[in-house]
């Protein structure tokens, strides 16, 4: 994603907001003011641009997206790279030139991305409305009537601010993200998920999010990306050994909450959006960690074969400390 920085700064509000390490919490506001310096000006570009374009059409949008994304496919040489590598070692039994495809393809639903996040952070509740079905809303009622709150299981699809929006919409909700290493987009990231959101908290607060559990609230929670802390293990995805976050059956433990596994993804027309929330999952969590992680694992590989490219395919999954794949 180096050529959308340099092209469209606003786009770090995705990737960072995808794949950063959080560094201490925040807690109070960062006025805006201390953002007006010249070095902020390119993002205050790119962010203008992405509100001016959300006023038209959805499918309009999109195709502005698209056609950012095929640019950047020629342009970002070593996210290409890591795609590839990727979708080589996740999906072997596709022929060189379907991987190859599919590579364009996923650089087009990143551009699309970029448009959404304007969506996720400014438009109306009424707006969205139109352009989202959700499937299996019963499934968090019922999950919430127990009165334990919800673990909303999702991953990093290039639609995950679009999903972790939907949520909030059905109901009082908390969001657990990343925080951005800009100090900028941090605050708006920031800034635009509280308006929405009961509360959002960072990966660093688990206490905050066991309370919002206690407190009966759906938590968005996307714990699929690389791993190598505490709570971490070694667990396949795609067959490849990936350093993995096992801390889900550690919290539904703890929490006694259900654990609902949650997808969304754009529609093939550019139309708008599908919401699928799972049942929850039956006999999670069990005794082994790992072999839970691994479960989650499947239901984000059989979604992403069905979608394979709205993945995030440009992410280092499989870097470990005694195994790099990237490295040339």
């Amino acid at each position: 994603m180096v050529f959308f920085y340099k092209m469209v700064p606003a786009t770090a509000a995705i990737y960072e907001v995808m794949t950063t390490s959080p560094p201490a919490p925040a807690t109070q506001r960062v006025p805006l003011y201390r953002f007006l310096g010249p070095r902020f000006w390119p993002i205050w570009l790119g962010l203008g641009l992405v509100r001016a374009l959300n006023v038209l059409p959805l499918p309009t949008q999109l195709a502005v997206g698209r056609a950012l994304g095929r640019l950047a496919y020629r342009v970002a040489r070593r996210d290409r790279r890591i795609a590839a590598i990727n979708v080589a070692l996740c999906l072997p039994g596709l022929s060189e030139q379907e991987r190859d495809d599919l590579v364009r393809e996923h650089f087009e639903s990143l551009g699309c991305t970029l448009l959404e996040t304007g969506l996720v952070w400014w438009a109306s509740d009424e707006r969205l409305r139109k352009l989202i079905k959700v499937e299996g809303e019963e499934h968090l009622r019922a999950a919430l009537a127990k009165g334990r709150g919800a673990l909303m299981l999702s991953a990093h699809f290039t639609t995950l601010e679009m999903g972790a929006r939907v949520l909030t919409m059905l109901g009082p909700t908390s969001v657990m993200y990343l925080t951005p290493k800009n100090a900028l987009i941090a605050e708006l990231s920031r800034r635009n998920r509280e308006r929405h959101a009961a509360q959002a908290v960072t990966s660093e607060q688990i206490r905050e999010l066991l309370a919002n559990l206690k407190n009966n609230l759906p938590v968005w929670y996307a714990p699929d990306q690389r791993y190598t802390g505490k709570n971490s293990a070694v667990v396949p995805f795609f067959g490849v050994p990936a350093a993995s976050n096992v801390a889900t059956s550690r919290l539904a433990k703890i929490s006694g909450a259900p654990v609902l596994p949650y997808f969304p993804e754009r529609r093939a027309d550019h139309s708008g959006y599908v919401i699928v929330i799972h049942p929850p999952l039956e006999d999670f969590p069990s005794s082994d960690a790992v072999a839970d992680t691994l479960r989650f694992h499947e239901l984000i590989e059989d979604h992403a074969r069905r979608n394979p490219a709205q993945y995030l395919w440009t992410y280092k999954r499989f870097k470990r400390p005694d195994y790099d794949p990237y490295r040339r």
